[in-house]
């Protein structure tokens, strides 16, 4: 499974108009824009009204200058004493960060297309080989049932390439350990292989950020949903490691190996998440983080005891990761075997949001972080927003 994330998304960096700081005529002026969700359960709540919320910027109470309420690309109320124009021009990115092909990914796709997209939007596919940029003439020019079974196989055959260089790093380790004369062999390899298969895991940071950027200079709203498939790796049981250990006390080098094991199953995250996220939200990307418990027969569930190991899910610290850039965008978080029916909660709940306008107090632009809160008085409903943004 190759964790190469993102993987040429810089080819479509373009230049376009930056939306999410917007400067008007007096350009001393700067206006910024949050995207709110606000939900009572899993309904979302659309009778609200500019005082029904406050903003704060770094903890100071900031004056709400104009409220609109969009659905889908429509805003269907306005209130407030300043006029603004706001971006209801959708940009979707579907990213399947996946280890193998899920039928349940085929519902998924139809109901994007046949529910979802409209005139004017524009589409990314990302894959775990490459990205695919979907021009709004596609539909017009093609049948949408044949647009959506090329899709369907694109991601199916990307999955399956992509997931193929990580299954014969687990073959290739099952074979070689069967074929280890002694422990000290039986280390060497494990070590090696558990290297490899952690290189293959490794999230860019760089690219994450790139693709951030090129977002950014996009006009209008931002969504990327993520399906993340649960990890499996290989591990030896703790119990076996602790046998090893009990019978080889006299031999440090063997304590050595050992304990270098027990650290690759407790690894540490591969990328500041700090960074990213905040970087994310102040782009103004709303990160809906989908991760699929569901895995094909096969790779899941191999017990490989007769080379001593065992297949381990091994997902915690992306999707902490990938769930705090969720929150902190504005995104919502699922957890589901179904791919179809949690990417169909997240849209809904997506295409319904409020976008309130302030004019920062004291504004400076020295790049600094500023986190924005938004609260609502006397209301006890469950309310998501972008984190903040850098003042650039």
């Amino acid at each position: 499974m190759s964790k190469k994330i993102i993987l040429a998304i810089s080819f479509f960096v373009l230049a376009s108009t930056l939306f999410t700081q917007q400067e008007f005529h007096d350009v001393s002026v700067i206006n910024i824009e949050v995207p709110v969700r606000v939900f009572k359960g899993d309904t979302f709540v659309d009778n609200l009204t500019i005082d029904d919320f406050e903003v704060y910027e770094d903890g100071v109470p900031q004056k709400i200058e104009a409220v609109y309420l969009v659905k889908k690309t429509s805003i269907k109320r306005e209130e407030g004493k300043k006029k603004f124009v706001p971006g209801v021009t959708r940009h979707f990115v579907l990213f399947f960060e996946i280890t193998e092909y899920l039928p349940e990914i085929e519902g998924a796709v139809e109901y994007f297309f046949n529910q979802v997209i409209m005139p004017g939007d524009s589409l990314i596919v990302v894959t775990p080989l490459k990205a695919y940029n979907l021009k709004s003439q596609t539909l017009e020019l093609k049948p949408k049932d044949e647009v959506v079974k090329q899709l369907i196989e694109i991601v199916r055959r990307d999955a399956t390439i992509g997931g193929a260089e990580y299954k014969n790093a687990i073959q290739e380790l099952e074979e070689s350990l069967l074929g280890a004369q002694d422990l000290d062999e039986r280390l060497q390899i494990y070590s090696y292989y558990l290297k490899k298969l952690e290189s293959l895991r490794s999230v860019d940071e760089k690219k994450l950020l790139e693709f951030s950027d090129y977002l950014k200079e996009k006009e209008g709203q931002k969504c990327v949903f993520l399906f993340y498939q649960k990890e499996v790796i290989p591990q030896i049981s703790t119990s076996t490691l602790s046998e090893w250990s009990s019978l080889n006390q006299d031999r440090q080098d063997v304590l050595q190996n050992i304990s270098d094991l027990f650290q690759y199953f407790r690894r540490d995250i591969s990328f500041n998440v700090d960074l990213v996220k905040k970087a994310y939200s102040s782009s103004s990307i709303s990160i809906h983080f989908l991760y699929l418990t569901k895995t094909q027969p096969g790779l899941s569930i191999t017990s490989m005891r007769s080379s001593g190991m065992r297949m381990q899910e091994q997902s915690e610290d992306i999707f902490s990761a990938f769930r705090e850039m969720a929150q902190a965008t504005g995104g919502l978080s699922d957890s589901s075997a179904d791919a179809s029916s949690a990417f169909q909660r997240a849209v809904d709940a997506a295409e319904n949001y409020y976008l309130l306008y302030y004019e920062p107090q004291n504004y400076k632009k020295d790049g600094k972080f500023r986190e924005i809160k938004v609260k609502l008085k006397n209301k006890n409903y469950r309310i998501i927003h972008r984190a903040g943004y850098y003042a650039e």
